[in-house]
């Protein structure tokens, strides 16, 4: 004889159509930012894959295990990608001071520059964040921290 089971299985909790809203406007500002980014980076004659490289390695030299890690990708396709920036002149490596090694990926003066100007040409979220005060910004900033752990 079967028995009868205790309570069915809870429903999966449904979004709120606020947070819906909210999420789908999420998408379509992560959505521009790609589109945009793609763009800008074609502008440089680079791959989206290389403007990301070069971005990170603007801000600090990495090793290619950590970059790897952050770009969410296999070794080997960062060694590709490090490998045609550096043909460009606009990275290099270098052995990592702290452990010889190791090899750091670094942007060169060069790569510096086109990263920057990568940067600045991102025009999409610009004017409409222009357009908000500083608070408001502020307040954006603060919630968006909040929601990346």
């Amino acid at each position: 004889m079967a028995t009868p089971s205790a309570t069915p299985p809870a429903a999966p909790h449904r979004p709120d159509p606020l947070t819906l809203e909210v999420v789908e406007l999420i998408a379509e500002v992560v959505a521009r930012y790609h589109e945009e980014y793609e763009e800008a980076a074609a502008g440089h004659a680079l791959t989206g894959a290389q403007a990301k490289l070069l971005s990170l390695l603007a801000l600090e030299p990495l090793p290619m295990r950590r970059i790897a890690h952050r770009l969410k990708c296999e070794p080997s396709n960062v060694t590709g990608i490090v490998d045609r920036l550096e043909s460009r002149g606009l990275a290099e490596r270098r052995a990592d001071p702290g452990d010889r090694r190791v090899k750091l990926a670094a942007a060169t003066e060069e790569g510096v520059r086109v990263a920057r100007s990568l940067r600045e040409s991102l025009r999409f979220a610009r004017e409409p964040l222009a357009g908000l005060t500083d608070a408001e910004r502020l307040a954006l900033r603060d919630l968006l921290r909040r929601m990346v752990p």
